[in-house]
């Protein structure tokens, strides 16, 4: 090998991960932020091997990362210790605090501005620790020993942004460990696969909608979704909705059920392993800017989504085959909740089922 091959640029600071036995990623986001997160895992495990990695999240948002091959332990926070009172919350804080300092970390990845990434760095003492950069403070200036740039403003993934927190410290992903890594689980496989059965649906021959997202601003109209539904069954497809146990998002399916025989609903009634499962044996994924789309794409299911005020280049399918649907109004991507803050978001309601209805055409073409 000639010195050429054997040099490549780093940081100057770069540290020497040789000597690193312990990681801990830190993500307390939401489900499809956590879900975003398992590359940095992965590629961390590839280039440093002899590094245990762990991970802590909320509690809501565990299963995305349960059963990732690459890490050791999963810590989590429960939003609902702050309604326990004072005294119980504090002894929740402290176990975990404890389980944490036992792990002894040489290397923190704090992947937000939270400032419980902070208290973390301070109290667990890792010799190096890597935090986003920005105006979040002086505390937060002076409790990371790295901090690497978030090119936002729509023009930069997710997934990429967050292995720019490897990059900053000498560990650059090649292109086959950026994938998502989402394990369902033999249960939850099982569960599914006797469910399909009880309507006669085999792998690949359904596509999936989830309409629905926890923020009403990001999806489609139910009068478009449905007249779109009516089009594929036309064309022989069956049509599974899933939708969230959430009273809004069951009530959207209930409106967008009216009219529609044959449908399969199983919204409300799958465990998120059991969700991912059920996306991994559809033929194809429709849905909006949710998690729910984000599990599409660690499944590697053909994926349709659309975009409204939330960025497609930030947010979008990631590294599985898709088509990304728009509408053409030079305000979007605003983020905000829909137009002038009254969660409609015209953008959406803009888009056409025929647009829709042409993208699934063309994918499963392309797909076949």
């Amino acid at each position: 090998m000639t010195g050429a091959n054997r040099w490549s640029p780093r940081p100057d600071d770069a540290p020497a991960l040789q000597n690193v036995r312990r990681a801990l990623v830190i993500k307390l986001r939401h489900l499809g932020d956590v879900l975003l997160t398992s590359p940095v895992v992965s590629c961390l495990a590839r280039h440093a091997p002899q590094i245990e990695i762990d991970a802590l999240v909320y509690r809501d948002t565990a299963e995305m990362l349960s059963g990732h091959p690459d890490i050791a332990q999963l810590f989590t926070i429960d939003r609902m210790w702050k309604h326990l009172g004072p005294l119980r919350q504090f002894r929740a804080e402290a176990a975990l605090i404890s389980a944490l300092k036992a792990r002894r970390y040489d290397l923190i990845i704090h992947l937000t501005e939270h400032n419980r990434g902070v208290w973390l760095s301070r109290l667990l003492r890792p010799k190096i620790a890597v935090a986003p950069a920005g105006e979040f403070g002086w505390l937060f200036d002076r409790s990371f020993t790295h901090r690497y740039p978030v090119v936002g403003g729509n023009r930069r993934h997710t997934v990429e942004i967050h292995l720019d927190s490897l990059r900053r410290i000498g560990v650059y992903p090649g292109p086959d460990q950026r994938r998502l890594t989402l394990v369902p689980g033999a249960d939850a496989t099982e569960k599914v696969v006797r469910r399909l059965a009880e309507h006669a649906l085999a792998e690949r021959s359904f596509i999936l909608v989830h309409p629905g997202s926890r923020w009403h601003f990001k999806c489609w109209t139910v009068a478009h979704m449905r007249e779109l539904i009516r089009e594929l069954q036309a064309r022989g497809w069956r049509v599974v909705l899933s939708a969230a146990p959430d009273r809004a998002e069951l009530a959207m399916v209930d409106d967008l059920l009216e009219g529609l025989t044959d449908v399969v609903n199983f919204a409300g009634s799958l465990s998120l392993k059991e969700l991912a499962a059920l996306i991994g044996r559809a033929r194809l994924f429709i849905g909006v800017d949710s998690a729910p789309m984000h599990i599409a794409a660690a499944m590697g299911t053909p994926t349709v989504a659309l975009f409204g005020p939330s960025g497609d280049i930030e947010w979008g399918p990631w590294q599985v085959p898709s088509r990304i649907i728009t509408a053409d109004y030079p305000c979007r991507p605003c983020g905000l909740d829909g137009c002038g803050g009254g969660k409609r978001s015209e953008c959406m309601e803009a888009i056409g089922s025929n647009q829709v209805l042409g993208a699934v055409q063309s994918l499963l073409q392309e797909t076949d």
